[in-house]
């Protein structure tokens, strides 16, 4: 039997970008991102199809340019990073859909509750920076209901409407270099 040989490609912190929106009292909405992370892909064909994926973020990096609402999201009332400094993503498959483009199903796991989450991704290319590195190029979205994770601050506005939405969406936008 022949040993599969993989090709591990690492997140490019600088230019990967790790976002999430959320309406705000059903009229507008909340983006924020998390400014640290870490993350990779192994994979032995050259169309992806075969991608394992892992990736974290560290809790404490949030970041919606108002401190005030990142220190509440620091919180035991969201992600309680003292007791979960981290939140993670570990693969269980990927589907090719189309051309470009696949679903990445795997675990997601914040303040310690684990649950399965696909994700929409389309492969932007494959490319050799200035310096001669291999790099490539993914967006990722998907939704995910915070709830689930435990996320269930809320409060009730005098309308009777929802401050924060329990529905959050995600976008990804990451480079990876090959290793």
């Amino acid at each position: 039997m022949t040993a599969i040989n993989k090709t591990k490609w690492i997140i490019d912190p600088a230019h990967t970008q790790v976002q999430f929106k959320v309406k705000h009292l059903v009229i507008s909405s909340v983006t924020g991102s998390f400014d640290k992370f870490d993350g990779g892909i192994e994979a032995s064909r050259e169309d992806f199809s075969d991608a394992e994926v892992w990736f974290s973020a560290d809790v404490l990096s949030i970041n919606t340019n108002v401190p005030d609402r990142d220190a509440h999201l620091k919180s035991p009332d969201f992600f309680d990073a003292t007791n979960h400094p981290k939140l993670t993503f570990k693969s269980t498959g990927i589907k090719k859909t189309a051309d470009e483009k696949y679903k990445l199903t795997g675990d997601l796991t914040i303040r310690g509750t684990s649950r399965p989450i696909g994700l929409d991704v389309e492969y932007g290319g494959l490319m050799k920076d200035p310096w001669g590195n291999t790099k490539v190029g993914f967006e990722l979205s998907g939704k995910l209901h915070r709830k689930d994770y435990g996320l269930s601050w809320n409060a009730i506005t005098e309308a009777g409407g929802l401050v924060v939405s329990e529905d959050v969406n995600i976008l990804i936008d990451v480079e990876l270099s090959r290793q």
